[in-house]
């Protein structure tokens, strides 16, 4: 067994929930905020589905400079797009990490601004923080924005109010 593949099994499971979840964005309230300093809906929606696809870009060089990124957030229009945005970028991570090999895995990874570097961890590290807590960390962000919005809430973990696992 790689040491990848156990990352992989909960890749699959991640992205299976984090799909119920996106599938129940209302179109109608891409454009809504909770509080003024908070993502849109949309916004926190799209950067969601954002996660899988840079991540499968930045872990297959040994570093990654922000500063000198032009990679521009951009907003979907409908949960359609958002599922479909999503799918597209859990098959490119997905393939960026299966042709990783374990000395790659173990090797450093920096991410950088301006040259300076902000994170330096193994990849295998790297591909946990940078792609799973952080896809994690946002799907609970939106699950709250949901419920804010009365949209009712699949079963993440367990139960929710609203659906029986």
């Amino acid at each position: 067994m790689k040491m990848i593949d156990p990352m992989l099994m909960e890749l699959e499971q991640e992205a299976k929930t984090t799909r119920r979840l996106l599938e129940r964005v209302p179109a109608a309230h891409l454009g809504w905020a909770p509080h003024p300093k908070s993502m849109t809906l949309g916004r926190l929606a799209t950067h969601i589905v954002e996660i899988p696809g840079w991540v499968s870009t930045i872990v297959q060089k040994d570093e990654f400079d922000v500063a000198a990124s032009s990679r521009k957030p951009s907003d979907a229009g409908s949960a359609e797009e958002l599922v479909r945005m999503f799918d597209d970028n859990v098959e490119k991570v997905r393939k960026a990490m299966q042709a990783l090999n374990d000395d790659q895995l173990r090797s450093t990874w920096r991410l950088l601004k301006g040259g300076q570097a902000l994170v330096a961890m193994p990849r295998i590290g790297v591909l946990r923080a940078l792609m799973l807590n952080h896809l994690i960390h946002h799907r609970g962000q939106l699950s709250v924005y949901l419920r804010l919005k009365d949209v009712p809430l699949p079963s993440i973990y367990g139960p929710t109010a609203d659906e029986p696992m």
